[in-house]
């Protein structure tokens, strides 16, 4: 290490290899020794994420102490930013006017994802119970799903709502594979993607994934793009996030829209994705390490245009701000927050 450090302070006194020495400084995330712009774990991969990388934004850590931060939503209304903290069983809440967090729903399920309705009700999938469920506005709480021909759910795990009310959910299973995030039990079901409709009945939409995890909407509601998480318990599963045609209640049309390889970086997962309106999916990766953890941005073809790099595995992704122009990041035990140059394609 003595050798290369005084190489590099060479190189650095002849106006070369300052830039590497630069990326071995331990980037303080307490925000007493601010980043220098422009924020270097803001990379730049294709010439395309110039339109939504801002110079002069850091990335930032709003909150830290949790054990497996999960299922960001944004409440517009409210000003808030909730997520889970699926093993201590609550959720969080972050509000936009004070920056300060404080504990929304204790017990919460064991919740993993959640959204808001068009009519700003919360709706979670819970872990615990193998239930995707409503809070409505008078308090009270509305079990939407829980069992698929006869037989429970294996543990929801991520939901999107369409512009009919039409609540769509993942259902990989993880929450019932451990007593970690949930309460251990045999899986029942196919790992499958389900639909509710406005009257409550409960569709499969798709079974051809491993285990879907991460679910959104393209900008007009015409696909739809899930990650395969199945790697974890399937070793022919590719770590792809894949994506459908949208055809009623059904999808069609399955295909491979990208893969989680990043060069010689190495190949982890996709957890949480959203999109934003010029159709580019922002997703949520981990379980490589550094120069790979963090948030990988698709262009609409597929390919990989950019990344926010984190310290931490991240979990999933949300959209909010006043704006909708603020991307908040569920770390491993963190909160997180950049601001980029787009908005979040959709409220729910």
């Amino acid at each position: 290490m003595e050798h290369k450090l005084n190489r590099r302070s060479l190189l650095a006194a002849a106006g070369l290899g300052a830039a590497p020495l630069a990326a071995q400084i331990k980037r303080d995330w307490s925000g007493q020794n601010p980043v220098r712009y422009p924020d270097p774990d803001i990379v730049v991969i294709d010439k395309r994420f110039n339109k939504y990388k801002l110079g002069n934004t850091p990335i930032q850590r709003l909150h830290t102490g949790c054990l497996w931060a999960e299922g960001p939503a944004w409440s517009g209304v409210g000003r808030y930013l909730l997520w889970s903290d699926i093993p201590n069983n609550i959720q969080l809440r972050w509000t936009e006017e004070t920056g300060h967090v404080s504990v929304f729903r204790n017990p919460a399920g064991n919740s993993n994802g959640n959204t808001f309705d068009w009519e700003g009700r919360q709706i979670s999938c819970e872990h615990g119970t193998r239930k995707v469920t409503r809070y409505e506005h008078n308090g009270s709480v509305t079990v939407l799903a829980e069992r698929f021909n006869g037989k429970l759910l294996n543990a929801p795990n991520d939901a999107v709502v369409g512009p009919d009310g039409a609540i769509w959910f993942t259902d990989p299973g993880y929450g019932s594979l451990m007593w970690y995030e949930g309460n251990k039990g045999s899986l029942e079901l196919k790992e499958a993607v389900y639909r509710i409709d406005k009257s409550g009945k409960i569709e499969k939409a798709t079974d051809e994934i491993f285990k879907p995890n991460g679910i959104c909407f393209s900008p007009d509601y015409k696909k739809i793009y899930v990650a395969d998480t199945g790697a974890t318990h399937y070793p022919e599963a590719p770590k792809v996030i894949k994506v459908w045609d949208i055809n009623g209640s059904k999808l069609t049309n399955g295909k491979v829209f990208c893969s989680m390889k990043l060069d010689n970086t190495g190949e982890g997962l996709a957890d949480g994705i959203r999109c934003d309106v010029d159709g580019n999916i922002w997703a949520s990766a981990g379980w490589v390490g550094e120069n790979y953890d963090g948030v990988h941005i698709f262009a609409p073809d597929g390919q990989r245009i950019g990344q926010i790099r984190l310290p931490e595995i991240c979990s999933n992704v949300a959209f909010g701000g006043s704006k909708r122009n603020r991307m908040f990041m569920t770390g491993s035990q963190s909160l997180y927050s950049v601001y980029v140059e787009t908005q979040g394609a959709h409220f729910c």
